[in-house]
């Protein structure tokens, strides 16, 4: 593949199947993108060990090392502005980004949210699609802002809801969407066929 100056930092917390589906769609030429930095807020994170099999560079923060979210925050911006990244990727990371980070990059964070949005925010999503008893759930990439998942939406995609799912089974179900979505909009955006303007997005 071409190299390219599109960079990403991918922040996570848990397993990463959402970074590995970035790191496959690089690898296979399929997304024109790299990414500079992995960044965790759990030492557990399998993320990391994906991270190091494909070579990329990865950090562990600390928020213990932190005395409150704020700090924490500023120094997850100074890591991530080492790096010059064009693109920040939340990929399962589990803390609320405060309101002067999200201001400090404004346009260039985008997250995965296992629901169709503005359906079912939050957490534990899937369960609460199936106590509510929708036919259809599903996944959606979009630009990060204050509120909490609810910034303009790039990708959707739908997935139906059986009588006998539980939430493994629907989550995996989602999984498989978010696998597909996830790097085709960041491909979009490298690609500049969309853009945010006046918290709207524009298609070019």
């Amino acid at each position: 593949m071409e190299s390219t100056d599109f960079k990403l930092a991918v922040l996570v917390s848990g397993r990463g199947t959402n970074l590995q589906a970035i790191i496959d769609h690089i690898d296979q030429g399929k997304l024109n993108a790299r990414i500079a930095i992995i960044i965790t807020n759990n030492p557990r994170a399998q993320a990391l060990e994906r991270g190091r099999k494909h070579a990329i560079k990865t950090t562990f923060l600390d928020p213990d090392r932190y005395p409150d979210k704020a700090e924490y925050d500023r120094a997850l911006a100074t890591k991530i502005k080492e790096h010059s990244v064009d693109l920040i990727c939340l990929a399962g990371y589990m803390r609320i980004l405060g309101k002067e980070f999200v201001r400090t990059f404004k346009g260039e964070i985008i997250n995965i949210h296992p629901s169709l949005l503005p359906a079912f925010p939050g957490l534990n999503v899937q369960q609460k699609a199936i106590d509510r008893g929708v036919k259809f759930s599903g996944c959606t990439v979009h630009f990060v802002d204050e509120a909490v998942d609810a910034g303009p939406i790039i990708l959707q995609a739908a997935v139906p809801v059986h009588a006998d799912d539980n939430a493994e089974t629907l989550t995996q179900r989602i999984l498989e969407q978010e696998h597909i979505i996830y790097p085709n909009a960041i491909k979009m955006i490298a690609e500049n066929h969309i853009k945010l303007a006046d918290g709207k997005i524009v298609t070019l």
